[in-house]
């Protein structure tokens, strides 16, 4: 199943629907609002604010619980970890309904565990289909998240990009910018040569 993209507007992050399943909820819920009835869960691949500003009105409108991998879910609340006074914001307190781990399932996809911009950053695997939902971890131009907000590591990040290289990605699902429907491997190979140039 190829997940629907939701543009995320200005630095606000992509959303997608994959099913039942929502990822992230940096979006207007007026863009979520036709989805509502579907939606049962949503998924955070991280806990920056730019990725879970509406969380909370998005979760009440379509009745969703809200998952998060468990080294991110202290972020929900946190400020300094998700960054919202970047955004002249503040979050207020929440707690996720579960967290994931490693191999978890939702839906059609597997959880990837890939930390390096955050330390519970996350991305969605379908194996099926070839398409894998990246977050912030890695984007459809080469590029790769940011490694120097709190809790960042250039070695998670370059272990991340390298597992995720191995993959035999057609569809990328980035966190920011324009998805891409084929050739995604080559994207994040890209990202990975970057890494091992720059940082050996």
């Amino acid at each position: 199943m190829q997940p629907v993209w939701i543009p995320g507007e200005g630095y606000f992050a992509n959303a997608y629907v994959l099913g039942s399943v929502l990822v992230d909820a940096g979006v207007s819920p007026l863009a979520v609002r036709p989805h509502r009835d579907a939606i049962e869960t949503i998924v955070l691949t991280h806990c920056h604010y730019d990725h879970i500003a509406r969380v909370s009105e998005i979760a009440a409108m379509c009745s969703a619980e809200v998952w998060i991998h468990h080294r991110d879910a202290p972020g929900l609340s946190d400020v300094s970890s998700n960054l919202a006074m970047h955004f002249g914001a503040r979050t207020p307190p929440r707690v996720p309904d579960g967290v994931l781990d490693e191999g978890d399932r939702i839906g059609t996809c597997t959880v990837l565990h890939t930390p390096g911009h955050t330390p519970g950053s996350i991305c969605l695997w379908d194996a099926d289909s070839r398409t894998l939902i990246s977050g912030d971890t890695v984007f459809a131009d080469g590029g790769f998240g940011r490694v120097d907000f709190p809790g960042g590591s250039i070695i998670d990040m370059r272990q991340s990009v390298e597992r995720l290289a191995a993959l035999p990605v057609e569809a990328l699902c980035p966190g920011h910018g324009e998805p891409v429907s084929a050739g995604g491997q080559r994207h994040i190979e890209a990202a990975r040569r970057v890494l091992r140039q720059a940082y050996g």
